[in-house]
């Protein structure tokens, strides 16, 4: 981005949004930059990786917000401009008079300026469009530049609300809405090995329906790794308006010396199965589940079937079972 110089109001009123974007959002942000700009009618629109359509958001001001006014605009070559350069685009300039004359001039709107939204690690996340009765003023497109990082966080769509207790390093996870959908966990690298395990979504909508506010576990991949795994409830989408869980992984070795027999007894004993069940489901002799549960019980330090379950539980050491 071109270098760019700003009064001391303006310098102020840049400060002040970032801080009314993270309190207040949409409403309390437009409100700091109507400080120096006069902005009469804004809308946020939201890009939606996951369909990869633009869809309004927030808006104030316009009489209507047409449904597809926020396609139609991504159409424009004014748009691939804005997009490759990351700079406002004056409404009215070429390649917009047509969209201008349709969705701004008929209702009195005599100047609007749109920017594409990006955060500040450079990931597209929507655009911002401004109108007014009145000229802008000439520092208009740099006072929107400047802020643009801290509006893209409004339009940004792939952030969750995740349980406060949330996730230690190293993991990489995904999101899923109760549909199926995938969506990026903000903040947290996607996991290619959950994204491309189709049962990961009916697991998720699973513990969506249990109403459980977090589970953890391990889970055996395709390849024969073992990874310990965590749900944890969430809302996905802006404002963490649709219901959804994260499933964050992270490759492990298993724990306490535990071979994958002793994982599959330990898990069922967790479930509350007794020996000959065990050894039903298994298909293993009756003598041969006690052998097991002897050896578990010595590498975990337990006494009783109780102890066992309860630091089974706690740990999460059961075996999440994915078809």
């Amino acid at each position: 981005m071109d270098a760019i110089s700003l009064s001391a109001r303006s310098l102020h009123a840049v400060a002040e949004l970032g801080f009314q974007a993270a309190q207040q959002g949409a409403h309390g942000a437009m409100a700091a930059l109507g400080k120096v700009i006069p902005v009469e009618a804004y809308e946020f629109v939201a890009f939606d990786p996951a369909t990869g359509r633009h869809r309004s958001l927030v808006s104030s001001g316009y009489a209507r917000v047409d449904d597809d006014a926020a396609e139609e605009y991504a159409r424009l070559d004014a748009y691939r401009r804005a997009m490759s350069q990351r700079k406002p685009v004056i409404m009215g300039s070429p390649g917009t008079e047509r969209y201008f004359r349709r969705h701004l001039e008929p209702y009195g709107w005599r100047a609007g300026i749109t920017t594409p939204l990006f955060l500040s690690g450079g990931r597209y996340t929507g655009l911002l469009h401004v109108s007014s009765r009145v000229d802008m003023p000439p520092e208009a497109p740099a006072v929107i530049s400047a802020v643009s990082p801290a509006l893209a966080h409004l339009t940004d769509v792939t952030r969750c609300v995740i349980d406060p207790l949330g996730l230690p390093p190293g993991f990489h996870a995904v999101a899923y809405e109760r549909s199926g959908r995938r969506r990026e966990v903000a903040g947290l690298p996607m996991s290619e090995v959950l994204a491309a395990e189709p049962a990961m979504a009916k697991l998720a909508r699973e513990f969506i329906d249990s109403r459980e506010l977090s589970r953890r576990g391990l889970w055996q991949d395709g390849t024969g790794q073992w990874r310990e795994l965590r749900l944890h409830r969430a809302g996905v989408g802006f404002r963490g308006s649709i219901q959804g869980a994260i499933i964050a992984e992270r490759p492990c070795t298993l724990p306490y010396d535990l071979t994958s027999r002793e994982i599959e007894v330990l898990t069922r004993v967790a479930q509350g199965d007794s020996n000959p069940q065990i050894a039903a489901a298994l298909v293993l002799s009756v003598r041969t589940v006690t052998t097991h549960l002897e050896h578990i019980f010595a590498k975990l330090g337990c006494d009783s079937r109780t102890r066992l379950t309860t630091k089974v539980l706690a740990e999460g050491l059961c075996r999440f079972e994915i078809p």
